[in-house]
Protein backbone atom coordinates (compact mmCIF):
# COMPACT_ATOMS: atom_id res chain seq x y z
CA UNK A 1 0.00 0.00 0.00
CA UNK A 2 2.81 2.54 0.37
CA UNK A 3 4.59 1.82 -2.23
CA UNK A 4 1.21 2.05 -4.28
CA UNK A 5 0.77 5.59 -2.51
CA UNK A 6 4.38 6.42 -3.28
CA UNK A 7 3.65 5.77 -7.13
CA UNK A 8 0.27 7.79 -6.76
CA UNK A 9 2.10 10.84 -5.51
CA UNK A 10 4.54 10.35 -7.69
CA UNK A 11 2.09 10.50 -11.10
CA UNK A 12 0.17 13.40 -9.75
CA UNK A 13 3.65 15.29 -9.78
CA UNK A 14 4.32 14.31 -12.73
CA UNK A 15 1.05 15.28 -13.92
CA UNK A 16 1.56 18.42 -12.47
CA UNK A 17 4.60 19.32 -13.99
CA UNK A 18 3.41 18.32 -17.75
CA UNK A 19 0.28 20.74 -17.00
CA UNK A 20 2.35 23.41 -16.07
CA UNK A 21 4.46 22.73 -19.01
CA UNK A 22 1.92 23.48 -21.40
CA UNK A 23 3.65 25.94 -24.69
CA UNK A 24 2.18 29.34 -24.97
CA UNK A 25 2.20 29.41 -29.00
CA UNK A 26 0.50 33.02 -29.43
CA UNK A 27 -0.59 36.22 -28.32
CA UNK A 28 -1.48 35.68 -25.00
CA UNK A 29 -1.33 32.08 -24.62
CA UNK A 30 -1.99 28.24 -26.66
CA UNK A 31 -5.66 28.92 -25.44
CA UNK A 32 -5.87 33.07 -26.38
CA UNK A 33 -6.86 33.74 -22.32
CA UNK A 34 -3.44 34.68 -21.26
CA UNK A 35 -3.57 32.60 -18.53
CA UNK A 36 -1.43 29.36 -17.16
CA UNK A 37 -2.98 28.48 -14.13
CA UNK A 38 -0.99 26.15 -13.15
CA UNK A 39 2.43 28.17 -13.03
CA UNK A 40 4.40 29.49 -10.14
CA UNK A 41 6.32 32.21 -10.61
CA UNK A 42 8.49 34.66 -8.21
CA UNK A 43 6.79 37.44 -7.48
CA UNK A 44 9.85 39.27 -6.56
CA UNK A 45 13.07 39.97 -9.01
CA UNK A 46 16.49 42.30 -9.73
CA UNK A 47 19.08 41.33 -11.50
CA UNK A 48 20.90 39.49 -8.75
CA UNK A 49 17.79 37.29 -8.03
CA UNK A 50 15.28 35.49 -10.19
CA UNK A 51 16.88 36.37 -13.13
CA UNK A 52 17.50 33.19 -14.79
CA UNK A 53 19.26 34.74 -17.85
CA UNK A 54 18.70 37.77 -20.13
CA UNK A 55 19.62 37.87 -24.09
CA UNK A 56 20.91 40.57 -26.41
CA UNK A 57 18.63 41.36 -29.19
CA UNK A 58 19.69 43.15 -32.51
CA UNK A 59 16.55 45.69 -32.62
CA UNK A 60 13.25 46.61 -31.25
CA UNK A 61 9.70 45.23 -31.83
CA UNK A 62 6.68 45.48 -29.36
CA UNK A 63 5.94 41.99 -30.61
CA UNK A 64 5.53 39.23 -27.57
CA UNK A 65 7.44 36.31 -27.37
CA UNK A 66 6.50 32.61 -28.05
CA UNK A 67 7.48 29.58 -26.27
CA UNK A 68 7.45 26.06 -28.24
CA UNK A 69 9.00 22.76 -27.57
CA UNK A 70 11.84 24.24 -24.98
CA UNK A 71 12.69 26.87 -27.25
CA UNK A 72 11.58 30.69 -26.96
CA UNK A 73 10.88 32.57 -30.30
CA UNK A 74 11.07 36.42 -30.44
CA UNK A 75 10.88 38.86 -33.66
CA UNK A 76 12.75 42.03 -34.49
CA UNK A 77 13.17 44.79 -36.43
CA UNK A 78 16.29 47.18 -37.08
CA UNK A 79 18.12 48.99 -39.70
CA UNK A 80 17.92 52.99 -40.33
CA UNK A 81 14.69 52.08 -42.29
CA UNK A 82 13.40 49.74 -40.15
CA UNK A 83 14.05 46.93 -43.26
CA UNK A 84 15.61 44.48 -41.30
CA UNK A 85 13.56 41.52 -39.91
CA UNK A 86 14.70 39.04 -37.43
CA UNK A 87 13.50 36.06 -36.67
CA UNK A 88 15.29 34.41 -33.26
CA UNK A 89 15.16 31.32 -31.49
CA UNK A 90 16.54 30.99 -28.09
CA UNK A 91 17.20 27.89 -25.38
CA UNK A 92 14.75 27.81 -22.69
CA UNK A 93 17.00 26.75 -20.30
CA UNK A 94 20.14 28.45 -20.92
CA UNK A 95 18.97 31.29 -22.52
CA UNK A 96 21.84 30.39 -25.57
CA UNK A 97 20.61 32.02 -29.03
CA UNK A 98 20.14 28.59 -30.80
CA UNK A 99 19.42 30.64 -34.29
CA UNK A 100 18.76 33.73 -35.99
CA UNK A 101 17.54 34.74 -39.73
CA UNK A 102 17.24 38.00 -41.08
CA UNK A 103 14.72 39.37 -44.23
CA UNK A 104 14.83 42.72 -45.96
CA UNK A 105 11.17 44.21 -45.90
CA UNK A 106 9.22 43.75 -49.03
CA UNK A 107 6.61 46.38 -48.08
CA UNK A 108 6.31 49.81 -46.67
CA UNK A 109 8.28 49.57 -43.14
CA UNK A 110 7.15 53.36 -41.84
CA UNK A 111 5.54 53.57 -38.37
CA UNK A 112 5.40 55.71 -35.35
CA UNK A 113 8.80 56.30 -33.25
CA UNK A 114 6.55 54.38 -30.39
CA UNK A 115 6.14 51.08 -32.59
CA UNK A 116 8.39 49.21 -34.59
CA UNK A 117 7.94 47.15 -37.45
CA UNK A 118 8.29 44.40 -35.69
CA UNK A 119 5.04 44.96 -33.81
CA UNK A 120 2.57 41.44 -34.22
CA UNK A 121 3.61 38.48 -32.42
CA UNK A 122 4.61 35.91 -33.99
CA UNK A 123 2.56 32.22 -34.02
CA UNK A 124 2.98 28.63 -34.07
CA UNK A 125 1.02 25.25 -34.81
CA UNK A 126 3.76 24.00 -32.80
CA UNK A 127 5.95 22.56 -36.02
CA UNK A 128 5.85 25.98 -37.63
CA UNK A 129 6.91 29.24 -36.48
CA UNK A 130 4.70 32.28 -38.43
CA UNK A 131 6.32 35.20 -38.36
CA UNK A 132 4.24 38.63 -39.18
CA UNK A 133 5.40 42.01 -39.56
CA UNK A 134 4.05 45.97 -40.15
CA UNK A 135 5.61 45.58 -43.34
CA UNK A 136 2.88 42.78 -44.16
CA UNK A 137 5.68 40.34 -44.79
CA UNK A 138 4.91 36.35 -42.96
CA UNK A 139 7.74 34.33 -42.91
CA UNK A 140 7.16 30.70 -42.64
CA UNK A 141 9.80 28.76 -40.78
CA UNK A 142 10.52 24.78 -39.32
CA UNK A 143 11.08 25.04 -35.40
CA UNK A 144 15.07 24.59 -36.52
CA UNK A 145 14.91 27.96 -38.47
CA UNK A 146 14.90 26.47 -42.26
CA UNK A 147 12.87 28.75 -44.34
CA UNK A 148 9.29 27.12 -45.62
CA UNK A 149 7.90 29.55 -47.37
CA UNK A 150 7.43 33.38 -47.23
CA UNK A 151 4.56 35.82 -48.40
CA UNK A 152 5.34 38.98 -49.15
CA UNK A 153 1.25 40.83 -48.74
CA UNK A 154 1.76 44.36 -49.97
CA UNK A 155 3.24 42.96 -53.32
CA UNK A 156 -0.06 42.01 -54.03
CA UNK A 157 -1.94 44.76 -52.03
CA UNK A 158 0.48 47.58 -52.52
CA UNK A 159 -1.76 50.34 -50.49
CA UNK A 160 -2.41 48.71 -47.49
CA UNK A 161 -0.29 50.50 -44.77
CA UNK A 162 -0.47 53.51 -42.50
CA UNK A 163 1.98 55.79 -41.20
CA UNK A 164 1.32 54.82 -37.79
CA UNK A 165 2.48 50.86 -38.04
CA UNK A 166 0.46 47.80 -38.18
CA UNK A 167 0.14 45.47 -35.43
CA UNK A 168 -2.25 42.81 -36.01
CA UNK A 169 -0.88 39.41 -34.87
CA UNK A 170 -1.86 35.90 -36.98
CA UNK A 171 -4.30 33.30 -35.31
CA UNK A 172 -3.97 29.76 -36.48
CA UNK A 173 -6.46 27.28 -36.63
CA UNK A 174 -7.64 23.77 -38.53
CA UNK A 175 -4.13 24.08 -40.22
CA UNK A 176 -5.04 27.76 -41.74
CA UNK A 177 -3.45 30.70 -40.91
CA UNK A 178 -5.21 34.02 -40.89
CA UNK A 179 -3.72 37.34 -40.35
CA UNK A 180 -5.99 40.67 -40.77
CA UNK A 181 -4.93 43.45 -42.32
CA UNK A 182 -7.30 46.38 -42.38
CA UNK A 183 -6.01 49.92 -42.76
CA UNK A 184 -7.46 52.92 -44.78
CA UNK A 185 -6.26 51.13 -47.95
CA UNK A 186 -5.94 47.92 -48.93
CA UNK A 187 -8.40 46.56 -46.25
CA UNK A 188 -8.69 42.72 -45.95
CA UNK A 189 -8.38 39.04 -43.94
CA UNK A 190 -6.40 36.71 -45.23
CA UNK A 191 -6.57 32.48 -44.35
CA UNK A 192 -3.51 30.98 -45.51
CA UNK A 193 -2.74 27.55 -45.74
CA UNK A 194 0.02 26.63 -42.81
CA UNK A 195 2.52 24.18 -44.63
CA UNK A 196 2.01 25.79 -48.37
CA UNK A 197 1.71 29.62 -47.94
CA UNK A 198 -1.21 29.13 -50.38
CA UNK A 199 -4.13 31.33 -50.07
CA UNK A 200 -7.37 29.58 -48.88
CA UNK A 201 -9.62 32.63 -48.73
CA UNK A 202 -9.48 36.96 -48.34
CA UNK A 203 -12.48 38.69 -47.23
CA UNK A 204 -12.70 42.36 -47.86
CA UNK A 205 -12.87 44.81 -44.38
CA UNK A 206 -13.65 47.31 -43.15
CA UNK A 207 -11.50 50.45 -44.85
CA UNK A 208 -10.58 51.81 -41.33
CA UNK A 209 -7.04 51.75 -39.28
CA UNK A 210 -7.44 48.55 -36.74
CA UNK A 211 -5.02 46.88 -34.44
CA UNK A 212 -6.21 44.18 -33.60
CA UNK A 213 -5.81 40.54 -33.77
CA UNK A 214 -7.80 37.78 -35.32
CA UNK A 215 -8.93 35.39 -32.33
CA UNK A 216 -9.10 31.37 -33.15
CA UNK A 217 -11.96 30.15 -30.95
CA UNK A 218 -13.70 26.71 -30.91
CA UNK A 219 -17.18 27.05 -28.91
CA UNK A 220 -18.40 23.48 -27.17
CA UNK A 221 -20.05 22.13 -30.34
CA UNK A 222 -16.41 21.53 -32.17
CA UNK A 223 -17.23 24.42 -35.23
CA UNK A 224 -13.88 26.26 -35.02
CA UNK A 225 -14.46 29.76 -36.13
CA UNK A 226 -12.43 32.75 -36.75
CA UNK A 227 -13.54 36.13 -35.25
CA UNK A 228 -12.96 39.01 -36.60
CA UNK A 229 -13.02 42.13 -34.84
CA UNK A 230 -13.28 45.79 -36.65
CA UNK A 231 -13.84 49.46 -35.69
CA UNK A 232 -17.45 48.29 -37.28
CA UNK A 233 -18.04 45.31 -35.25
CA UNK A 234 -17.51 41.64 -35.46
CA UNK A 235 -17.71 38.65 -37.71
CA UNK A 236 -17.24 34.84 -37.47
CA UNK A 237 -15.80 32.95 -40.31
CA UNK A 238 -14.80 29.24 -41.10
CA UNK A 239 -11.27 28.68 -40.92
CA UNK A 240 -11.04 27.37 -44.65
CA UNK A 241 -12.71 28.78 -46.73
CA UNK A 242 -13.33 32.12 -44.98
CA UNK A 243 -17.00 31.93 -45.52
CA UNK A 244 -18.50 34.11 -43.07
CA UNK A 245 -20.99 32.37 -40.83
CA UNK A 246 -22.31 35.70 -38.63
CA UNK A 247 -21.76 39.06 -38.16
CA UNK A 248 -22.36 41.17 -34.94
CA UNK A 249 -22.52 45.19 -35.53
CA UNK A 250 -21.28 47.63 -32.90
CA UNK A 251 -18.85 50.06 -32.31
CA UNK A 252 -15.30 48.87 -30.93
CA UNK A 253 -12.21 49.93 -30.52
CA UNK A 254 -9.34 49.71 -33.04
CA UNK A 255 -6.39 48.52 -30.20
CA UNK A 256 -7.91 46.03 -27.72
CA UNK A 257 -8.89 42.18 -28.89
CA UNK A 258 -11.51 40.45 -27.87
CA UNK A 259 -11.53 37.19 -25.86
CA UNK A 260 -13.32 33.96 -25.92
CA UNK A 261 -13.97 31.51 -23.43
CA UNK A 262 -16.62 28.98 -22.26
CA UNK A 263 -18.82 29.74 -25.76
CA UNK A 264 -18.92 33.51 -24.80
CA UNK A 265 -17.28 36.23 -26.76
CA UNK A 266 -15.95 38.98 -24.02
CA UNK A 267 -15.25 41.94 -27.26
CA UNK A 268 -14.53 45.33 -26.48
CA UNK A 269 -17.32 47.51 -27.15
CA UNK A 270 -19.31 49.68 -25.17
CA UNK A 271 -16.88 48.69 -22.58
CA UNK A 272 -17.24 45.11 -22.47
CA UNK A 273 -20.19 43.61 -24.26
CA UNK A 274 -20.11 39.91 -23.91
CA UNK A 275 -22.25 37.47 -26.44
CA UNK A 276 -22.86 34.12 -25.74
CA UNK A 277 -23.25 31.37 -28.75
CA UNK A 278 -25.70 28.21 -27.75
CA UNK A 279 -24.86 24.45 -28.75
CA UNK A 280 -27.05 25.05 -31.52
CA UNK A 281 -27.01 28.93 -32.41
CA UNK A 282 -26.73 30.42 -35.69
CA UNK A 283 -25.84 33.79 -34.55
CA UNK A 284 -24.23 34.91 -30.91
CA UNK A 285 -26.99 36.41 -28.23
CA UNK A 286 -26.38 39.56 -26.34
CA UNK A 287 -25.65 38.46 -22.74
CA UNK A 288 -24.66 41.41 -21.31
CA UNK A 289 -22.27 44.71 -21.52
CA UNK A 290 -20.86 46.62 -19.04
CA UNK A 291 -19.38 50.29 -19.68
CA UNK A 292 -17.59 50.21 -16.51
CA UNK A 293 -14.84 47.38 -17.55
CA UNK A 294 -13.76 49.55 -20.10
CA UNK A 295 -10.12 48.57 -21.37
CA UNK A 296 -8.22 51.00 -23.05
CA UNK A 297 -4.81 49.93 -24.95
CA UNK A 298 -4.59 46.14 -23.45
CA UNK A 299 -6.61 43.58 -24.05
CA UNK A 300 -9.03 41.94 -21.66
CA UNK A 301 -7.98 38.82 -19.87
CA UNK A 302 -10.63 35.83 -18.72
CA UNK A 303 -9.92 33.63 -15.76
CA UNK A 304 -12.10 31.68 -13.05
CA UNK A 305 -15.12 33.20 -13.65
CA UNK A 306 -13.85 36.73 -13.55
CA UNK A 307 -12.77 39.43 -16.32
CA UNK A 308 -10.02 41.61 -16.06
CA UNK A 309 -9.66 45.04 -17.99
CA UNK A 310 -6.46 48.01 -17.51
CA UNK A 311 -7.94 51.28 -18.40
CA UNK A 312 -5.09 53.25 -18.48
CA UNK A 313 -3.58 52.03 -14.99
CA UNK A 314 -6.64 51.15 -13.62
CA UNK A 315 -6.92 47.41 -13.19
CA UNK A 316 -10.65 46.29 -13.05
CA UNK A 317 -11.97 42.85 -12.06
CA UNK A 318 -15.75 41.71 -12.58
CA UNK A 319 -17.74 39.17 -12.66
CA UNK A 320 -17.66 37.40 -16.22
CA UNK A 321 -21.44 35.97 -15.78
CA UNK A 322 -22.98 39.02 -15.02
CA UNK A 323 -20.23 42.33 -15.41
CA UNK A 324 -20.92 43.29 -12.08
CA UNK A 325 -17.68 45.30 -10.90
CA UNK A 326 -16.11 43.28 -8.25
CA UNK A 327 -12.53 45.79 -7.70
CA UNK A 328 -10.07 47.77 -9.05
CA UNK A 329 -6.65 48.83 -8.15
CA UNK A 330 -4.77 51.54 -9.58
CA UNK A 331 -1.55 51.09 -11.07
CA UNK A 332 1.45 53.15 -12.13
CA UNK A 333 2.46 54.33 -15.40
CA UNK A 334 1.18 53.70 -18.62
CA UNK A 335 0.14 50.36 -20.50
CA UNK A 336 0.64 48.65 -23.87
CA UNK A 337 1.58 44.72 -22.67
CA UNK A 338 -1.57 42.92 -21.56
CA UNK A 339 -1.58 41.38 -17.97
CA UNK A 340 -1.00 37.50 -17.60
CA UNK A 341 -1.68 35.12 -14.65
CA UNK A 342 0.06 32.46 -13.46
CA UNK A 343 -1.12 30.82 -10.45
CA UNK A 344 -3.26 33.29 -7.92
CA UNK A 345 -1.23 36.40 -9.30
CA UNK A 346 -1.35 38.58 -11.95
CA UNK A 347 2.00 39.94 -13.93
CA UNK A 348 1.22 43.65 -16.01
CA UNK A 349 4.55 45.12 -16.81
CA UNK A 350 3.97 49.03 -18.52
CA UNK A 351 5.76 50.71 -20.87
CA UNK A 352 8.54 51.77 -18.38
CA UNK A 353 9.26 48.29 -17.41
CA UNK A 354 7.58 48.82 -14.12
CA UNK A 355 6.09 45.42 -12.88
CA UNK A 356 3.33 45.57 -10.81
CA UNK A 357 2.60 41.79 -9.12
CA UNK A 358 -1.34 41.12 -7.84
CA UNK A 359 -2.85 38.51 -5.96
CA UNK A 360 -5.91 38.20 -7.20
CA UNK A 361 -6.87 35.19 -5.05
CA UNK A 362 -8.62 36.67 -2.59
CA UNK A 363 -12.12 39.07 -2.93
CA UNK A 364 -9.99 42.42 -3.67
CA UNK A 365 -6.96 42.40 -5.42
CA UNK A 366 -3.66 43.50 -4.10
CA UNK A 367 -0.38 44.85 -5.09
CA UNK A 368 2.19 42.41 -3.85
CA UNK A 369 5.11 43.53 -5.40
CA UNK A 370 6.61 46.03 -8.01
CA UNK A 371 9.64 44.53 -9.82
CA UNK A 372 11.75 46.86 -12.56
CA UNK A 373 13.05 45.73 -15.86
CA UNK A 374 14.35 49.75 -16.64
CA UNK A 375 13.82 49.00 -20.10
CA UNK A 376 10.83 49.79 -21.85
CA UNK A 377 8.22 46.77 -22.10
CA UNK A 378 5.45 47.00 -25.00
CA UNK A 379 4.85 43.32 -25.86
CA UNK A 380 2.63 40.80 -23.37
CA UNK A 381 5.18 38.11 -21.33
CA UNK A 382 4.75 34.66 -21.87
CA UNK A 383 4.55 32.00 -19.43
CA UNK A 384 5.54 28.51 -19.74
CA UNK A 385 6.28 25.92 -16.92
CA UNK A 386 7.19 27.89 -13.82
CA UNK A 387 8.94 30.74 -15.85
CA UNK A 388 7.59 33.87 -17.75
CA UNK A 389 9.64 35.58 -20.56
CA UNK A 390 9.32 38.72 -21.31
CA UNK A 391 10.12 41.40 -24.27
CA UNK A 392 11.19 44.99 -23.60
CA UNK A 393 13.52 47.07 -26.22
CA UNK A 394 16.80 45.52 -26.12
CA UNK A 395 16.51 42.21 -24.28
CA UNK A 396 14.40 38.67 -23.75
CA UNK A 397 14.40 38.19 -19.91
CA UNK A 398 13.82 34.85 -18.33
CA UNK A 399 12.21 35.15 -14.72
CA UNK A 400 12.10 32.04 -12.99
CA UNK A 401 12.49 31.16 -9.13
CA UNK A 402 16.27 30.16 -8.44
Amino acid sequence: MKRALQISVFGIGLFAALMAHADWLQFRGSDGTGVSANSTLPTNWSEDQNIAWRADLPGRGPSSPIVVKGRVYVTCSGGSNQDRLYVLCFDAKTGKESWRREFWATGRTLCHPSSAVAAPSPASDGERIFAFYSSNDLICLDLDGNLLWYRGLAVDYPKTGNDVGMASSPAVIDGTVVVQVECQGDSFAEGIDAKTGERRWRVKRDPRANWASPVAFRPTNGQGLVLLQSPSGLTAHDPRSGEEKWKYETDCPSVPTLVAADNRIYLPSNGITVLKLSADATAPELDWDSNRLNPSSSSPIIHDGKIYTLNSNVLNCGDAASGDKLWQVRLGGRFWATPVIAGKYMYTVNYDGDASVIDISGEKGEVVATNKFNESVQGTPAVDGNAMYVRSDGHLWKVAAE
